[in-house]
């Protein structure tokens, strides 16, 4: 299950069209608060997918993907930060944004360590499918 937020579109823009495209509009929660946590449709959606392992990406790592991040860790979420998913303005910020994120228990990921922890096995057709896009 996907969930996403956009951090106020009206003044910031909405969510790129190539990624608004691959998530069904329903998904896609406007925000004003920096995390994730603080925005209750976000917390009804995520308290009703029955998750308690969540991978996060997003942009400004300092601000809303730590903000997020350490809500979810301090409700007892295990959270996974896929680190060359997520950007900020300046790699400082990434940087310190992803450290922190560990210091409180985060984990730091790639997007083909997840790809592969998500798939278990390459006995089946969807390994073969996501072979050519990491290739």
């Amino acid at each position: 299950p996907v969930l996403a937020s956009e951090q106020y579109p009206q003044g910031l823009g909405p969510t790129v069209p190539a990624l608004k495209a691959l998530l069904p509009e329903q998904l896609i929660i406007s925000k004003r608060t920096f995390s994730c946590c603080r925005e209750p449709r976000f917390m009804t959606a995520l308290t009703a997918l029955q998750r308690h392992q969540i991978i996060i990406c997003g942009i400004e790592a300092h601000v809303c993907v730590f903000q997020t991040a350490a809500d979810l860790i301090a409700r007892g979420y295990q959270v996974q930060a896929v680190v060359d998913a997520i950007s900020a303005r300046t790699a400082a910020n990434k940087s310190i944004g992803l450290k922190r994120i560990q210091q409180i228990g985060g984990c730091l990921s790639s997007v083909e360590s997840c790809i592969f922890e998500l798939l278990e096995t390459s006995a089946g057709p969807e390994f073969k499918s996501i072979l050519t896009l990491i290739k």
